[in-house]
């Protein structure tokens, strides 16, 4: 196997799942929204909630399909440039897949097809059942994908029989904690991500005074929500980093740069990593015991260093290092933002901050940006091994390909997705634009007067 074909074959990989991940954690927390709004409705009969599960029920429309497109061309990889990664883990590793396919893409692609064309057949309440299990749907079909990731990032449940890992115990890969916290911190992204697009959509037509009452409405229940779940991401991505540092003390080590193993470890907040000398270039502002705190909540733990990991199974430490440095700081920016976005929801200063709007607007990529590095740290943290401390990614490549081969494909693959990217940014930014106004439940126009009228004002 050539190194030309495994470094191919990696960058493929990693291009087509951090593009379908573009879409996914829209799709992951807008979902719930539509659903909150569509339920809204039922209970109060007010019209402005169904135009608003409509309105943002179109978006998440468009962006859903565009990552199922996206998606499907990850499980042909597996056979053709990974064959030997999955004749070996295959046992394992194809369950939890093949239950996300089966049960939980089919549910949400059966239910979102009754969503979709059941406006005038369905009744109201089973109109919007069947968008909160579109909902369901999209969570089932995370956790179990989830899974299948948490067990390459910590294998259980499995013995090495006739050069192949088989699967000895179901219950222990479908309730490994790496994956369940995987999952709920995909979850959280997704919801994080869903209510900036909502806050950013929203501070776009308030600032122009398009529809105030309609995006009035989004903003607060977008400002809840996004508030409420970048707090819990923090929490679980706090969770994270301790069970990192446990079951992979590589990737924690290169995440902080630490190459000392040492007992009661500072947290080092400035420092630039020097890999050719194996330590820091330069270390800025210790924290006593912090590292050590944030590893394993306990000042006095042990934390491993580079130094004391053979060179062939450390990450690459510079792009880890970087990654997780930037994430941890948008993240605490989307965080601010969310808190100020609730409390001027909640005092009703909107229109009064024209500024303030327009800056929710550009904090639109964040959230995109901040789930990237973090599926950098995850997935180049785990390197060199594509199932932590079982095997190699090198070993996993199929033995049968060319360079040419993996090197047309990518880039087959890099102008076919770059044309739907494309195509997604357009389409979310004309409707996201064009707004609510005059769009009647069946898709036909009312008069400007109607609409005020189901919004509760005057003509």
């Amino acid at each position: 196997m050539t190194e030309a074909v495994v470094g191919l074959s990696r960058l493929q990989f990693a291009l087509t799942v951090m593009f379908h991940f573009i879409f996914v954690p829209l799709t992951l927390g807008l979902v719930w929204l539509v659903a909150w709004w569509e339920w809204k409705y039922v209970r109060s009969g007010n019209e402005k909630f169904l135009r608003m599960a409509k309105f943002w029920g179109k978006l998440f429309l468009i962006n859903f399909v565009l990552g199922v497109v996206t998606g499907i061309t990850m499980e042909f990889q597996f056979g053709m440039n990974w064959a030997e990664y999955a004749k070996y883990v295959g046992d394992i590793f194809g369950a939890p897949l093949a239950i996300e396919a089966t049960a939980a893409f089919f549910l949400e692609s059966t239910f979102i097809g009754l969503w979709i064309f059941g406006w005038k057949k369905l009744s109201k309440k089973m109109h919007a059942a069947a968008i909160t299990i579109v909902a369901f749907g999209t969570a089932l079909s995370a956790l179990w994908i989830c899974l299948a990731n948490g067990w390459m990032q910590n294998p259980v449940g499995y013995t090495l029989r006739a050069g192949r890992a088989e699967m000895t115990d179901f219950a222990a890969v479908a309730f490994n904690g790496t994956g369940w916290l995987i999952f709920a911190h995909t979850m959280l992204a997704g919801f994080v991500t869903a209510g900036f697009f909502v806050l950013g959509v929203s501070a776009y037509h308030l600032r122009r005074k398009n529809e105030v009452p309609f995006f009035k409405a989004s903003f607060r229940t977008a400002a809840v929500f996004t508030l409420v779940s970048a707090v819990l991401l923090v929490g679980t991505g706090d969770r994270q980093g301790v069970r990192v540092a446990k079951h992979q003390p590589a990737k924690f080590a290169a995440m902080e740069s630490q190459w000392e193993t040492e007992t009661g470890a500072p947290y080092t907040v400035f420092s630039w990593p020097d890999r050719a000398n194996e330590r820091n270039a330069f270390e800025f502002l210790k924290i006593p015991k912090g590292l050590s705190l944030m590893g394993f909540h306990d000042g006095s733990a042990v934390i491993k260093g580079l130094r004391d990991i053979p060179r062939d199974e450390r990450p690459p430490v510079l792009p880890v290092f970087l990654s997780f440095k930037l994430m941890v700081a948008f993240g605490f920016l989307m965080l601010l933002a969310a808190f100020l976005a609730w409390l001027k929801g909640k005092r009703g200063r909107l229109e009064s901050s024209p500024r303030f709007l327009r800056l929710l607007v550009w904090l639109i990529p964040l959230p995109y940006v901040v789930i990237q590095l973090g599926w950098i740290v995850t997935e180049l943290g785990r390197q060199p091994w594509i199932v932590y401390g079982l095997m190699k990614t090198s070993d996993g490549v199929s033995a049968v390909l060319a360079p040419s081969q993996v090197l047309l494909s990518l880039v087959l693959f890099t102008l076919v997705y770059g044309a739907l990217g494309a195509v997604d940014i357009y389409l979310l930014a004309r409707y996201s634009r064009r707004g609510p106004a005059g769009a009647r439940p069946d898709g036909g126009h009312i008069k400007a007067s109607r609409i005020l009228e189901a919004e509760g004002g005057r003509p």
